[in-house]
C-alpha cells in the first residue's frame, strides 16, 4: 500500500511540476557541469542533455510501477537508523534483515543511486556513450532526490505533523518562484573511493533538514494564514532559502563527482575520440555487460576472443543456480543474448560465464 500511495503521490507531483519541481531538477543537473575540471572538458557537451532529461525518471512512473521506490527512502522507519544513525548499506544485506517487501515499501533511493553509478561506469566501459548520457541524467535525478529532505522520511508530505501538502509547496511551488536565486559557480571535483559510503553519507546528513522545513511551513502558515499565496511562499523561502540553495548546490556537486568517479573507474575514456570498435577489440573480458531490457528481461553482451563452447548462468548470492541463459557453442565475436526471467526476485545476482579455458563473473542488481 505504501508503494502504491507513493506512486500516486509522485504521479500527482509530476503532473503539477515534478519532483524538486522540474525546474529544480533541471537546475541541479544543468549546474553539475560547472564543476567539471579541464580533464572533463568533453563532458561539457552533455550539459544540455542532462538538464533537459533531468525529470525523465519521474515521467517513467506512468508506465513502470517499479520506478517510484527509487525516488525515496523512509529511512526513519528503520530502527537501526533511529538508534545508530545508519542502516545496512547494501541492498542484499538490508533485504536479508528486513525482507524485500519491507525494503521496497520503504523505498530504495540510495541503492538505486548506487546501481545507476555502476550502470554509468559500465556504459563508459562498453563505449555506449548514448546510454551513458541517459544514465547520467537519471543519476542526477536520484542524487537530487537524495538532497531533498522530504524524500528521505516517512513524514514525506507532513501528514504526521499537521503539515499536509508541504512536499509540493516546498519542492515545487516555492522553487518555481525563487529559482533565479539559486546561483552556483561550481567547485573542484574529487574521486570517490567508496561510492556507497558517499551516497549514504549525504542522505544521513540531509535528513537533518526535515524539521527545518516543517518549522518553516508552520511559520509561513501562521504569518500569512494561507498555504498558496505569494506571501506564504515568500515566508517559506525566508526560512528555508539559505539551506535549500546549499542542498541544491551540493546535489549538483555530488552529481559531478559521481560522474567523474564512474568515468575514472572505467579508465577515463576520451569521449571526443572514442572508437567503440577499437575499444571492443581491445577488451580482454568476454562479458561486456548485462542491461535491463524490460521488467523481467535482460540483454547480455559478450565479445568472445575465439570459437568456444560456453555455459552462461545466473546465480544468487547463496550460490544457487537460478537460470541457464545459454549452453552451446558460439563463434568468435560479439553476441547479444536476451534473457527473460519474469520470476526473478529483486536483489543482487552473479552472472557466470564458463568456457573450456576460463570462468568470468559479473555482479548485477535486479531492481525492476
Amino acid at each position: 500500500m505504501k508503494v502504491l500511495f507513493h506512486t500516486l503521490l509522485f504521479l500527482v507531483l509530476a503532473v503539477l511540476a515534478g519532483s524538486w519541481g522540474s525546474t529544480g531538477h533541471r537546475i541541479i543537473n544543468g549546474n553539475a557541469s560547472l564543476s567539471f575540471d579541464p580533464q572533463m572538458s568533453d563532458f561539457n557537451t552533455w550539459t544540455s542533455f542532462l538538464s533537459s532529461h533531468a525529470s525523465d525518471a519521474d515521467y517513467r512512473k506512468n508506465d513502470d510501477p517499479s520506478e517510484s521506490p527509487k525516488h525515496y527512502i523512509d529511512i526513519d522507519r528503520y530502527y537501526s537508523f533511529l538508534v545508530l544513525g545508519r542502516i545496512p548499506q547494501t541492498l542484499d544485506s538490508v533485504v536479508t534483515l528486513y525482507g524485500s517487501s519491507v525494503v521496497y515499501d520503504n523505498g530504495i533511493l540510495p541503492y538505486a543511486t548506487i546501481a545507476t553509478v555502476e550502470l554509468l561506469q559500465r556504459c563508459f566501459e562498453d563505449g555506449n556513450l548514448d546510454a551513458a548520457q541517459v544514465a547520467a541524467a537519471d543519476l542526477g535525478h536520484y542524487v537530487g532526490d537524495g538532497h531533498m529532505p522530504l524524500h528521505i522520511t516517512s513524514n514525506y508530505n507532513g501528514q504526521n505533523t499537521g503539515n499536509d501538502g508541504i512536499h509540493s509547496r516546498y519542492e515545487s511551488s516555492m522553487i518555481s518562484v525563487y529559482s533565479d536565486q539559486i546561483i552556483y559557480e561550481g567547485d573542484s571535483v574529487h574521486f570517490i573511493p567508496d561510492v556507497t559510503e558517499y551516497i549514504f553519507s549525504y542522505i544521513y546528513h540531509n535528513y537533518s533538514y526535515i524539521d527545518s522545513v516543517l518549522m518553516a511551513d508552520n511559520y509561513a502558515k501562521n504569518l500569512t494564514g494561507s498555504t498558496n499565496s505569494s506571501a506564504y511562499k515568500a515566508a517559506l523561502w525566508e526560512k528555508t532559502g539559505g539551506f535549500t540553495i546549499k542542498l541544491m548546490k551540493n546535489a549538483s556537486h555530488s552529481l559531478a563527482e559521481l560522474i567523474y568517479t564512474a568515468w575514472v573507474n572505467a579508465g577515463s575514456p576520451d569521449l571526443g575520440t572514442f572508437s567503440i570498435d577499437d575499444f571492443y577489440n581491445s577488451r580482454k573480458e568476454s562479458i561486456e555487460g548485462i542491461y535491463p531490457a524490460a521488467p523481467g528481461s535482460f540483454v547480455v553482451k559478450l565479445n568472445l576472443p575465439e570459437n568456444v563452447s560456453l555455459k552462461l548462468s545466473v546465480f544468487d548470492l547463496s550460490g544457487h543456480e537460478v537460470s541457464v541463459i545459454e549452453n552451446s557453442s558460439k563463434s568468435k565475436g560479439k553476441h547479444e543474448l536476451l534473457w527473460t526471467s519474469p520470476q526473478l526476485s529483486k536483489g543482487m545476482y552473479v552472472l557466470v560465464l564458463k568456457t573450456g579455458k576460463t570462468i568470468e563473473t559479473r555482479k548485477f542488481l535486479n531492481i525492476l
